[in-house]
């Protein structure tokens, strides 16, 4: 079995998780992923090809409730508004529209989008501590 380990004590925001993504999940490829829940998403499906071919993965992220703070409201508030400074890159209104529900409680944060990439790779076994 595959065991990747992501230790959430060394998350301080959304690049220190990529950090520990590329150092897991590309160590033997010639390109890092960047700060992109797509770009996870994509890398996670390579994940699911070796677990379908007989190569379980399993996901640990110690430490998760610290991740949890530091990919919170504030980091993801952050993010979004970075979106909403390159206009020709992102659609503005559902960033705007997201930023507007984060900031009325009712967004998702950072931590909470990387969850949902995870859950749709039911073969990957997330295991937070």
């Amino acid at each position: 079995m595959k065991e990747y380990r992501i230790d959430g004590a060394e998350v301080q925001g959304i690049a220190d998780l990529y950090e520990q993504f590329n150092r897991e999940l590309m160590a033997d490829e010639d390109w890092r992923l960047g700060q992109s829940l797509d770009g996870l998403n994509d890398v996670l499906y390579r994940v699911d090809g070796e677990v379908r071919a007989g190569q379980p993965a399993t996901f640990v992220w110690t430490n998760h409730a610290h991740s949890r703070e530091a990919l919170g409201s504030d980091a993801t508030q952050r993010w979004l508004q970075s979106k909403l400074s390159q206009p020709n890159s992102f659609n503005q209104q559902r960033i705007q529209a997201d930023l507007d529900d984060l900031q009325n409680g009712a967004g998702k944060t950072y931590f909470e989008l990387i969850l949902e990439v995870f859950a749709d790779h039911p073969l990957i076994d997330l295991q937070l501590r």
